[in-house]
């Protein structure tokens, strides 16, 4: 029996059993052993099918004609005593009591119609003779060797009395017995059709060249189950199968596969043939599980009752493991009335399954009134005996069919044939037709002349007109053929439901296609479903762990399965709808608060509509004017001895550059564009060059002209205009053509950037070359430097006017304005470094303007009286 972690993962384990084949007590808290006896004792008192214990209860059903069909029906489960050397071996087993009728009546109104149509086998007489092999491979090779035998004793290729003409072997069997059907009826080959609705059957024919499927492929692909699991959140499941090697390969390729997709499997479990009290508990510990509300299972014949019953003992037992889902694979019309009979599906449990969309359905009447009509029906047309002259010395139970019997009422013929059956009957309809064409050809090869009455058709004669015709034509509508030349069909889901008048149907929920990709969806229409009265009309939450809110994602915890999680807030920029990872919003968005919306971005830049945009810029108008006031004193007052004192022309150019520095600062106010991009560096480090190198050499040629005083000074032809104006030309040239390079090779433009400030798109203008406009900057802090450092050692010199204190106070400002831009401009983002820069244009300005005009206007405008040569004389004198 295979077990399974938590993780999904598969393992093995073993478990012994006794020399009954019991298996050992397993400790369960919830169920006693003698509890489970009990349990079993009343499961099967309340199931119509009771257990019986009888030598002779291998059913063979048989009626006589010249070509014979065979079937081979699986319907009752046997526990088989082992062959020992001790005692000669029996057949002596414990079965549960059959429910073939529902196989073999098809077989019987089949030929019976056969036989009554004189345009059908004329003069031919068609009989049947179908077995009974308990899901037992030991029976299945009886019924084989029985079959081909013609004696008293299995003797295969003797033939001793009368000839059987065996046309085909229907049968429904699974993989296991398949094989062993299909080697040794190769041999004669004899054609072998299934007609089971639960059947898994190897698919590549060419390993069977003598076998033939007539009705579609009933179990869907797992990526379809997959898909319903998703559809309904259902990620921790459990998994059943029979245990044997269908279940097994149906189990180790369903859970990787799953896995793959974000399903986990809790458990994963072989069904055993018989139920025993101890298995029963054994499986109560996993169905018990409350997280794992959606059971998958793979279902055939035999395991259906078991999984009924189990279902049964779980509500028997009051456990309260809550509402259960119960997925199969596909089910038959016998396995839908067991569910109905013995499982409680109008309160506590849901079931659905995968049909294909050709089945024929049928409404669903009283399972007791109809077992016992078909029962009393089949006790009238056939007479049933432990021996006879044909098999006086075989174990079978040989029921012959009686020459006059009563006929049914049309309606219980219809019940008959709507059950799985239906396809028996089909079938028997073409494999007649088969044989008529057959004999038709036989006919015609004879010669004139002949004595014989007519041909004898063996059973290879039939396989070239079985290929020829269509045969899932003669089955089922809807029907198509795939690569292999396989009858394939779409799928219904189906709810098996109990409506609340009592009544029972199935229920198409959904379709499916029989190609299913991972592209491709499942169609469910959930108001369909019939819910159970527990289920409080919604799907159940079979999850490891409760779905995350929008806005979270999952967080795996560490040694657990993937299904198991916990819940982590998205961060900034991330949002999450459903459960899913979080995802990036597009470049244009972010996340709200919630992180479960994407919101438009707001576009955002320095404007004039902005409190700090209109404060820069009203202050540098007002300092604009200031300036313009400043220079038309000066301008005004040209002549006197204050304004001339210092080189007038190296003033009037460093106001005028103070000037555009305070205009400069309003290129950065304002929408980015192409132009203003162009200007805004640039303009600015040429204006603040030029206003610095003026103050240069107004420095130098303050430490000029008191050189020059001293006797036979060589110093004195350098005063004059022309060494002020080649220092400021040759100071601030340099800044120009580093500017110009700059534009040259990567000029700025407007840019925009998403991701500085959340939920904004700044406008601004990109730099360029960022070495280029560092540069410039950092040219601009040398020349200030120098500036400083020569103002510095010539602020003591004796000199009238002398600017050299002033400038060095200015030159402070300025260079502690401009050292701390530098990390406040890269600290801060958005349109805040725009402003930081503004602030910082005007502030170093403002701070030449203040420290060196400030007194000057003082002694203009207000103290005219210093403002005299005679003043400066005597000034002078005093500081020589």
């Amino acid at each position: 029996m295979a077990l399974s972690t938590s993780s999904g993962v598969t393992r093995s384990n073993s478990i012994q059993t006794d020399g009954q084949g019991r298996a050992p007590v397993t400790s369960i808290d919830s169920l006693t052993a003698d509890t489970a006896i009990r349990l079993e004792s009343s499961m099967l008192t309340k199931c119509p099918l009771n257990v019986q214990k009888d030598e002779k209860h291998k059913l063979h059903y048989y009626k006589p004609g010249e070509y014979l069909i065979t079937g081979i029906i699986s319907t009752s489960s046997t526990l088989f005593q082992p062959y020992t050397f001790f005692k000669p071996p029996k057949h002596t087993f414990v079965s549960i009591k059959s429910m073939s009728l529902w196989h073999v009546l098809p077989f019987f109104f089949a030929t019976h119609e056969i036989n009554q149509n004189p345009k059908l086998l004329p003069n031919i007489t068609l009989g049947y003779s179908i077995y009974e092999n308990f899901f037992s491979a030991r029976m299945t090779s009886e019924v084989i060797l029985d079959l081909l035998s013609t004696g008293q004793e299995n003797v295969p290729n003797y033939s001793c009395g009368r000839r059987k003409y065996i046309l085909a072997v229907l049968e429904e069997t699974d993989s296991e017995l398949f094989n062993y059907i299909s080697t040794m009826l190769g041999t004669y080959k004899i054609p072998q059709i299934n007609y089971g609705v639960i059947s898994h059957i190897p698919e590549p024919k060419h390993h069977f060249p003598f076998f033939y499927r007539v009705i579609p492929k009933q179990e869907p692909p797992y990526l379809a189950i997959i898909k319903l699991l998703l559809h309904f959140r259902w990620t921790w499941i459990g998994l059943t199968a029979p245990d044997n090697e269908t279940g097994n390969r149906f189990r180790k390729s369903f859970v990787p596969e799953a896995t793959r997709k974000g399903i986990c499997v809790s458990f994963s479990e072989s069904l055993p043939m018989i139920l025993r009290p101890r298995i029963l508990k054994y499986f109560l510990q996993y169905f018990s599980d409350p997280k794992a509300k959606s059971i998958i299972c793979q279902l055939d014949s035999q395991t259906t009752f078991t999984v009924a019953m189990l279902i049964q003992g779980i509500d028997k037992q009051q456990v309260l493991f809550g509402e259960k889902v119960w997925i199969a694979t596909t089910l038959s019309d016998i396995s839908v009335r067991l569910f109905y009979q013995i499982v409680n599906l109008q309160h506590n449990h849901l079931l659905l399954s995968f049909s294909t969309q050709s089945k024929k359905r049928t409404q669903y009447y009283d399972f007791y009134s109809h077992y016992s009509t078909t029962g009393k029906f089949g006790a009238t047309a056939f007479q049933c005996s432990s021996s006879s002259p044909l098999w006086s010395k075989k174990v079978w139970k040989t029921c012959l069919e009686k020459e006059s019997w009563e006929t049914p009422t049309q309606d219980l013929v219809e019940r008959i044939l709507s059950e799985d059956g239906s396809s028996i009957s089909t079938i028997i309809q073409f494999v007649a037709s088969v044989l008529d064409v057959a004999l038709s050809s036989q006919m015609s090869k004879m010669r004139v002349g002949d004595h014989q009455t007519f041909p004898i058709v063996q059973p290879w004669h039939l396989h070239p007109f079985l290929r020829t015709f269509q045969i899932y034509n003669f089955s089922v509508n809807d029907v198509y053929s795939d690569k292999n030349g396989l009858p394939t069909a779409d799928f219904d889901i189906m709810d098996w439901a109990i409506f609340p008048n009592k009544s029972a149907a199935g229920v198409i929920i959904g379709n499916i296609g029989k190609d299913v990709s991972s592209d491709s969806k499942i169609f469910v229409h959930e108001s369909a479903i019939v819910w159970p009265t527990s289920f409080n009309q919604k799907a159940p939450f079979s999850r490891c762990t409760e779905s995350c809110l929008p806005g979270y994602t999952k967080l795996l915890r560490e040694g657990e399965p993937v299904c198991c999680y916990d819940c982590s807030p998205c961060m900034e920029g991330t949002i999450s709808v459903q459960e899913a990872h979080c995802e990036k919003c597009p470049d244009d968005h972010y996340s709200n608060n919630k992180r479960d919306h994407c919101v438009p971005k707001v576009i955002t830049f320095l404007s004039y509509g902005e409190n700090i945009g209109l404060v820069l810029a009203i202050s540098a108008l007002f300092l604009s004017l200031t300036t313009t006031l400043v220079l038309g004193i000066f301008i005004k007052y040209r002549e006197t001895p204050i304004v001339k004192a210092n080189n007038r022309d190296l003033t009037y150019i460093l106001l005028i550059f103070l000037l555009l520095s305070f205009l400069t600062s309003l290129l950065f106010i304002g929408q980015p564009k192409k132009g203003t991009c162009l200007l805004r560096q640039t303009a600015f480090s040429i204006v603040f060059s030029v206003a610095v190198s003026s103050l240069l050499a107004k420095t130098i040629m303050v430490v000029v002209a008191f050189l020059a005083t001293k006797p036979g000074s060589k110093i004195r032809k350098w005063l004059g205009k022309s060494l002020a104006n080649s220092i400021m030309l040759s100071c601030s040239g340099v800044q120009v053509g580093i500017c110009f390079i700059w534009l040259g090779i990567s000029p700025p433009f407007p840019d925009v950037d998403m991701h500085s400030q959340p939920g904004q798109i700044l406008l601004k203008c990109n730099e360029g070359s960022v070495t280029m406009f560092y540069s410039a900057l950092g040219y601009m802090g040398f020349l200030a430097v120098v500036c400083f450092l020569v103002a510095f050692l010539a602020r003591k010199l004796p000199a009238t006017f002398n600017e050299a204190k002033l400038i060095t106070f200015s030159m402070l400002v300025f260079c502690s304005v401009w050292i701390s831009f530098v990390p406040t401009y890269l600290s801060t983002k958005g349109k805040y470094m725009v402003a930081v820069q503004i602030f910082s244009i005007l502030s170093s300005s403002l701070g030449l303007l203040g420290c060196i005009f400030v007194t000057k206007c003082y002694i203009i405008i207000l103290r005219p009286d210093l403002n005299m040569k005679e003043h400066l004389m005597m000034k002078d004198k005093e500081s020589s």
